[in-house]
């Protein structure tokens, strides 16, 4: 462990003190950047053969421009969500966002793979600091109702964030050039930048200590999470048994074994054990591996089945997804009117079995209409499941903890992401990068259905009973 000088960091305990307006201007802007992030994970997608292309990629060097992202954002989100503990997150979230907005020009700027990939990378370090921030603010500036309303609206983006990512990088790629799925984040990311100080004013205080930092801890779960996702993104091309999935999941068991036993024993932990094993916790990023799995993995396995099997092209399998956008949305909103009002158990138990429902309409298909329709039921019971995993997970907590919980509930955002897409492509015959065929694709979504029914019943145990109480997440004087 090494110890840092005191210096000054933001009090956000003066987000509640913000008038009502103020507070829903603030979840505005938390919103959008929260999309960026989202719409990054799935936007590059339709975009990549142009990229490959115009970059002259090599074959083994295309799937990174995808992955490098996705491995630096979930890995170091627990450290996100520490740093927003210990340093305040309304100066995380814009030291994030500003990494974010330059490495997004970087991107598109991009000359050759390396620049790419770098720029894909810091993309990644934006995204892990800002994202744990942004909802540590969420969960300590509303309460009650107001809190299940903002919940929601969160869910929302981030279901809907997925396949809008595919529409918008269709668009983009169609019309002013692939560079600009990247370009379109400067913009955004400076309004933004631009505009949270005058939303959240920053108030300083001095710690009366040195700021610990557990490096030992930071590290092992780092890497620990970066090997789960890689090991997890090679099974799609190389199956589950390939020494390239098995080597990094092995390794990444390993480094969560030295995490544990380095928390055990820090000084000043970067997560506190008895964070993670609380039942609220374990509930929330359960249903959160669950429903982002069946989401996302969804999302990519319906897409090469409407291209490869029925030649839709890249923007109009995007807007083949709209209504399951439109569904995400439409059951986060129920989800964030429900999750004051009924047991948390049923609710859970509930929203996968519509989910279940839905993915067994997919199953059984005959054609891309009766999937869709089966994957927007499927979305309406995931968006309730998202809202509720984030309720579970952030019920109760006390302000110093509220980014710690947020990067733990992220950082199973992107593993339930990459778990998805492993079981569902190599369900599907070969996977995605492989050969695909109607009966393969019919097989991936039954064992969708059947996962949702197993999530249904461990979250009738796991999830805390009775009804969100309104002061769940109280608000911070």
């Amino acid at each position: 462990m090494a110890a840092m000088s005191p210096l000054p960091i933001s009090n956000d305990r003066e987000h509640a003190e913000s008038p009502d307006a103020r507070r829903w201007w603030l979840l505005g802007l938390l919103s959008v950047a929260q999309f960026m992030l989202v719409l990054d994970v799935t936007v590059v997608n339709v975009a990549l053969p142009d990229i490959g292309v115009d970059l002259a990629l090599h074959r083994g060097i295309m799937p990174w421009v995808l992955t490098t992202y996705t491995l630096v954002f979930g890995g170091l989100m627990l450290l996100g969500g520490r740093a927003t503990d210990m340093f305040g997150a309304r100066r995380v979230l814009l030291g994030g966002l500003a990494i974010f907005v330059v490495a997004s020009l970087v991107s598109g700027l991009a000359a050759d793979a390396a620049m790419l990939l770098a720029g894909r990378a810091a993309q990644g370090v934006g995204a892990a600091l800002m994202s744990p921030a942004a909802l540590s603010m969420v969960t300590t500036t509303f309460a009650g109702k107001d809190r299940a309303r903002a919940l929601g609206i969160w869910a929302a983006i981030a279901g809907a964030g997925s396949a809008l990512g595919v529409i918008l990088g269709g668009l983009l790629t169609s019309g002013p050039g692939w560079r600009w799925v990247f370009f379109i984040n400067v913009p955004a990311g400076l309004i933004v930048l631009a505009l949270t100080p005058m939303v959240i004013p920053a108030r300083w205080r001095h710690r009366s200590g040195p700021v610990q930092v557990d490096a030992a801890g930071a590290l092992s779960v780092t890497l620990a999470t970066g090997a789960a996702i890689y090991g997890l993104v090679n099974v799609g091309g190389h199956g589950w048994l390939a020494v390239s999935t098995l080597v990094p999941l092995a390794v990444a068991v390993l480094l969560y074994g030295v995490f544990v036993l380095v928390e055990r024993v820090a000084v000043a932990p970067l997560m506190p054990l008895r964070v993670l094993t609380g039942r609220p916790v374990v509930a929330g990023v359960m249903l959160m591996l669950v429903a982002t799995g069946l989401l996302v993995g969804a999302f990519y396995l319906g897409s090469f089945y409407l291209q490869r099997l029925h030649g839709y092209s890249a923007a109009g399998t995007g807007l083949a997804f709209l209504p399951i956008a439109l569904c995400t949305i439409i059951g986060a909103h129920g989800g964030s009117q429900a999750v004051t009002k009924l047991d948390g158990r049923v609710l859970a138990a509930g929203a996968l079995a519509v989910a279940a429902l839905g993915s067994g309409l997919a199953a059984a298909a005959g054609g891309p209409v009766g999937l869709v329709a089966g994957l927007s039921v499927a979305a309406i019971g995931v968006g309730a499941a998202l809202v509720t995993a984030v309720t579970a997970a952030l019920s109760g907590v006390v302000p110093d903890e509220a980014g710690t919980r947020s990067g733990i509930v992220n950082t199973f955002h992107e593993l339930g992401g990459a778990l998805g897409v492993a079981v569902l492509s190599s369900v599907a015959v070969g996977g995605v990068t492989g050969d695909i065929s109607t009966s393969g694709v019919a097989h991936a979504f039954t064992v969708s259905a059947v996962a949702a029914v197993v999530a249904a019943v461990l979250a009738a145990i796991i999830v805390p009973a009775g009804v969100a109480p309104a002061g769940a997440i109280p608000h911070t004087h």
